[in-house]
């Protein structure tokens, strides 16, 4: 049974309470046992039958609960570095994508990567995200757009959540884009995977999710609302990448079918705010997106205040957001977005572990819950994210394990 001790500040993101309310801890002390967290407080109150108790040190730093980064397209073949500089010089992400870029160009390169290629880029990757503090992340697929492809990539999700420490929940993308071949006949794309996708990985059990990319360069909102159902008869929950180019009415179709999620939301309407308000579907900010493709960010401030609750993610993939760094996430949450420290923060732990449905098990420092945390370098959520730095992560633990980061060594004296 470890102890963490002297910890500077430990915000403990527990739940209750609005955006803002990460209840932080001055001078605080944790134990766990077998994964998960037996008692969390300040120094002071510490049970007596822990006193005892070998502890590690944190070194006055500031103590999180693990990163969750509720959004990431992890798998994927080759880059797409070109399109940066086409965005740059003024070209949109529709132009690229009508001109066989985008989305496409990745579904080409990743049909004809190899398992094991996909496989070692993801591990790197994913040892990299544990550096940075993350301890859970949801993969979703996409890039493949056909039965074979689709179900390789779920089926590496399901094999690399056993061979690296970072805790993975898979999501069905099917309906990414509509691939080359159904060009001329979308339709008969969705019956694909409708008839054929879904009742494979569903009876496989190889996501949790189904999610939708509901845009003029992919899925109408009839179309997006006839695979959402399909799926949630089969036992997936549905999610959307909804309003992040135009207002097609995806927050409301979120709203609409229950959504987990609503991710994007960057052209929302006041009705789709309302909408997610009422049905408590999680808004899923992508500022990395935002930037890249040097849009208008989603309007926090205005979801927020109607009291939905707003998650925080990468959006890693080739393209729109090539960056796996979600605490580079939430600086921009709060620069671009005009949200607080505390509220991005609460954003990347336990509003997106709600995104996810595990929000009874992670994304705060609860007795009873996952002991997944990370020590940061920093005296408190305010100064972590304005001074920002690529590693101020010193050490990132899963179920109380070390996973990455710098030894610790025992307190001097307790």
């Amino acid at each position: 049974m470890p102890v963490l001790s002297n910890i500077g500040c430990l915000a403990s993101c527990a739940a209750g309470g609005g955006q803002s309310e990460i209840r932080p801890i001055s001078n605080a002390a944790m134990a766990w046992e077998e994964g998960r967290i037996l008692w969390v407080g300040t120094r002071s109150e510490e049970p007596v039958q822990y006193r005892g108790i070998p502890r590690l040190n944190a070194g006055g730093g500031l103590v999180v609960p693990g990163l969750v980064d509720c959004h990431t397209h992890l798998a994927f073949g080759g880059w797409r570095a070109g399109e940066f500089e086409q965005r740059i010089r003024g070209e949109s992400y529709l132009q690229i994508a009508h001109r066989g870029g985008g989305i496409l160009s990745t579904v080409e390169k990743t049909r004809l990567s190899t398992s094991r290629e996909l496989a070692r880029r993801c591990l790197g990757f994913l040892a990299e995200m544990a550096a940075l503090g993350t301890t859970t992340a949801e993969c979703k697929s996409g890039y493949g757009l056909d039965l074979k492809t689709e179900i390789r990539l779920l089926e590496l999700y399901r094999d690399l959540d056993q061979r690296q420490p970072i805790r993975l929940v898979s999501t069905f993308l099917g309906a990414h884009a509509i691939p080359a071949e159904y060009a001329t006949n979308p339709e008969e794309y969705v019956r694909l995977i409708v008839e054929g996708m879904l009742p494979e990985i569903a009876g496989r059990k190889l996501a949790r999710f189904c999610d939708v990319f509901v845009e003029e360069s992919a899925f109408s909102r009839e179309q997006g609302r006839t695979i959402l159902e399909a799926g949630r008869r089969l036992g997936l929950a549905p999610k959307l990448h909804a309003d992040q180019l135009s207002d097609g009415g995806g927050a409301l179709l979120a709203a609409e079918v229950g959504a987990m999620s609503a991710d994007h939301l960057e052209r929302i309407s006041a009705q789709g705010i309302q909408a997610l308000a009422e049905r408590d579907v999680v808004a899923v900010s992508l500022p990395l997106a935002t930037l890249y493709l040097n849009q208008s960010p989603m309007p926090a401030r205005r979801l927020i205040e109607a009291g939905v609750r707003v998650a925080v993610a990468t959006d890693f993939n080739p393209g729109s957001a090539p960056s796996y760094h979600l605490p580079l996430a939430m600086m921009l949450a709060c620069n671009l977005q005009r949200m607080t420290p505390a509220e991005a923060l609460k954003g990347a732990t336990l509003f997106a572990a709600k995104a996810l449905g595990l929000d009874g098990e992670i994304g705060s420092l609860e007795a009873g819950k996952r002991a997944d945390f990370a020590i940061i370098d920093a005296e408190d959520v305010n100064h972590w994210l304005y001074h920002f730095r690529p590693t101020a992560c010193r050490a990132t633990f899963i179920e109380g394990r070390q996973v990455a980061g710098v030894g610790l060594g025992p307190v001097a004296s307790d």
